[in-house]
């Protein structure tokens, strides 16, 4: 039998977590927002705020569920503030080493019957998994972002995911009105798989000056009805994540079709890292974004 979620741990208030903390709390779920800062968990909760506060101008949701979404979202800046949850969804910096200490460190606490889940949007599930005491109950669920507005999350197991795990899981993500995609649990999954690959391309055709920021992002979004062009989408995503996801393909699977493009390379070591630096491929400082290139 599946478990019953009814308390859900978030580590990490940055924008996938705040939102993760967000969708979960309009569902109906008890939420604890964890983060080590108090300063983005206060910058986490203003957010939330914000993003519910926009749902209900647009008449989304109402004001009684707003005051409700929040009043169900506790902040705790220590793991033992996760001890009673049923569902913990990790959600660090995508970097492996990173995320196995918390691991290691947050099953310590957990009861035994816990799922514990990785938001990671690349990294293998299986080895993840290993660094827990809880293999059979851990599972990979990668929210798109924004968490909000996306509809899809990709569910991944491991190789020693049980069913039960699964099937809580998947019931969880349709409490949330959210679409299930199942993955294999393969480096980057099926959305990065396909979506950074692509973006690096794009940065390549920058890095080869085929084409400028303006016209690589303009071409993509008339010629192919993209919301966003690609370089822009990079900024959101963060060039830091792309780097990583782009690093975990060309490890995971040895092509090199898979190289990170250098230029991204070298934004990344520069801190431009897009919108969260205020600087990537376009500069956000001033009035209105301006192409750095």
């Amino acid at each position: 039998m599946a478990a019953v979620i009814k308390k859900v741990g978030v580590i990490g208030a940055g924008q996938m977590g705040n939102g993760i903390a967000h969708v979960a709390a309009l569902a109906g779920f008890d939420v604890v927002l964890n983060d080590i800062s108090a300063d983005r968990l206060k910058s986490g909760m203003a957010t939330i705020n914000g993003n519910l506060a926009r749902q209900v101008s647009k008449k989304g949701v109402t004001e009684d569920d707003k005051a409700k979404a929040i009043s169900r979202i506790k902040l705790g800046e220590k793991l033992d503030d996760l001890a009673d949850c049923d569902l913990v969804i990790e959600t660090a910096v995508e970097k492996e080493e990173v995320k196995r200490k918390i691991f290691h460190d947050l099953c310590a606490v957990l009861k035994p019957e816990a799922i514990v889940a990785s938001d990671t949007s690349s990294i293998s599930i299986t080895r993840l998994a290993a660094a827990t005491d809880r293999p059979e109950r851990f599972i990979g669920i990668h929210f798109m972002n924004p968490v909000p507005l996306m509809e899809l999350v990709e569910l991944i197991r491991g190789i020693a995911t049980d069913d039960s795990t699964f099937e809580a899981s998947k019931e969880f993500v349709a409490k949330l009105g959210k679409q299930v995609a199942v993955s294999e649990d393969f480096p980057a999954f099926i959305v990065n798989r396909i979506l950074l690959p692509m973006i690096n391309e794009a940065i390549y055709t920058l890095y080869e000056g085929v084409g400028n920021v303006e016209a690589i992002d303009a071409a993509m979004k008339l010629g192919a009805h993209h919301p966003m062009g690609p370089l822009e989408l990079a900024d959101f995503i963060g060039l830091d994540t792309c780097l990583s996801i782009m690093q975990v393909l060309h490890e995971g699977l040895a092509d090199s079709k898979y190289r990170p493009c250098p230029l991204l390379v070298k934004y990344v070591e520069a801190g431009w890292l897009g919108r969260k630096t205020q600087r990537g491929f376009y500069d956000y400082r001033g009035a209105k974004p301006v192409p750095t290139r």
